[in-house]
């Protein structure tokens, strides 16, 4: 047992999700790379976006709101940048195949830009923008969220989404830095994740259609998320929701479907992603020795009093992935039940 309840280990989970996938109508080999992506993601402590997600992408694939045997192909093909329709497909299936590509463009040029459309919520931005590293390669992602909660700087309306961005630069003996992050205090996953544990959020998350401070996650649907740096972090959600929505003719504003509330609609999710070939600039060895240098000078630089520590981005996240990989992923009790009733409704075996 641990704080968080009972660890599963990543092979009986990923093996348990592959099963609900088939059992919900996807092709072996896609169910079994959502199971890797998804558990992936747990390993790396992104408890909102990984298994917890299960039963949401299950009730959409089987209400139609999901395409189960996508045609997932390039519609615009250039040397260094690239259109995917993911042809309403699992978004992690969508996003696996534009990295890939993304990948072999940046081998090329030295540098690949690939853009998506009518794909799907995908997880976090991390799994994907983790792939250049092993490439020596600087990784960026961007997304439109599956929702809006987030209002322009000074209106009331939620015409914007926790767009997620995401950037991944490689070093040599230091764990890499990856900032995965959304333009909002908080995302909207974890205001889930505290409602399914009975808990209350921080002041500062959210406010209410008067712009009270809101802290019962149940009544989220009567507030609003609160940008990052005030106007600055509505106007970066903009951008990213036109890099990775408007130009790539997919859903932002107004046309963006809650996939939540509306599980058997289309969501034509847009997203980005660019992998940046380090060789282009300098030797890749010179450059992630730099970066270690770079990130020991910061976490060995001076404290403020009563921290213990400064935290690289992405550093909590190794030390979560070496630790889930070596005992297991944490499972709540919540969790589990709500993943036993995902075995009950599809009629497999739950959960070891």
């Amino acid at each position: 047992m641990t704080a968080n309840g009972t660890r599963v280990q990543a092979s009986q989970l990923a093996t348990f999700i592959a099963h609900a996938f088939v059992a919900a109508g996807l092709p072996a080999e896609d169910a079994q790379t959502l199971a890797e992506l998804m558990v992936e993601a747990d390993l790396r402590g992104s408890d909102t976006h990984g298994v917890i997600r299960l039963p949401l992408y299950v009730r959409r694939i089987r209400a139609g709101g999901v395409n189960a045997k996508p045609n997932i192909r390039v519609v615009t093909d250039r040397p260094s940048a690239a259109l995917i329709d993911g042809d309403n497909g699992m978004g992690h299936l969508v996003m696996r195949r534009a990295a890939d590509l993304a990948i072999e463009k940046a081998k090329t040029t030295g540098i690949g830009w690939v853009g998506a459309r009518m794909s799907n919520h995908a997880g976090p931005a991390a799994l994907y923008v983790t792939m250049p590293l092993k490439h020596d390669m600087v990784g960026l992602y961007f997304a439109v969220g599956s929702n809006n909660h987030l209002p322009p700087w000074g209106g009331s309306e939620s015409l914007l989404g926790t767009n997620p961005m995401a950037v991944a630069v490689p070093a040599l003996d230091e764990p890499p830095i990856v900032l995965d992050m959304a333009p909002t205090v908080a995302a909207y996953g974890k205001v889930r994740l505290k409602a399914q544990r009975g808990e209350q959020m921080p002041v500062g998350w959210m406010i209410d259609r008067e712009g009270k401070p809101l802290t019962d996650p149940k009544r989220a649907d009567e507030g609003q998320l609160l940008p990052i740096g005030d106007y600055k972090g509505y106007g970066l959600s903009l951008i990213i929701g036109l890099l990775a929505g408007a130009l790539n003719r997919a859903a932002l504003g107004r046309d963006v479907i809650d996939f939540v509330k509306e599980t058997g609609k289309a969501t034509n999710t847009g997203q980005a992603i660019a992998a940046l070939a380090v060789e282009t600039f300098m030797p890749a060895g010179e450059f992630k020795r730099a970066v270690d240098q770079v990130i020991r000078d910061i976490r060995n630089s001076r404290r403020l009093p009563g921290v213990e520590r400064i935290w690289l981005p992405g550093e909590q996240s190794h030390a979560k992935l070496l630790d889930r990989r070596a005992h297991g992923v944490p499972m709540p009790k919540s969790l589990r039940d709500s993943l036993d009733t995902v075995a009950r409704d599809l009629a497999i075996a739950p959960l070891a």
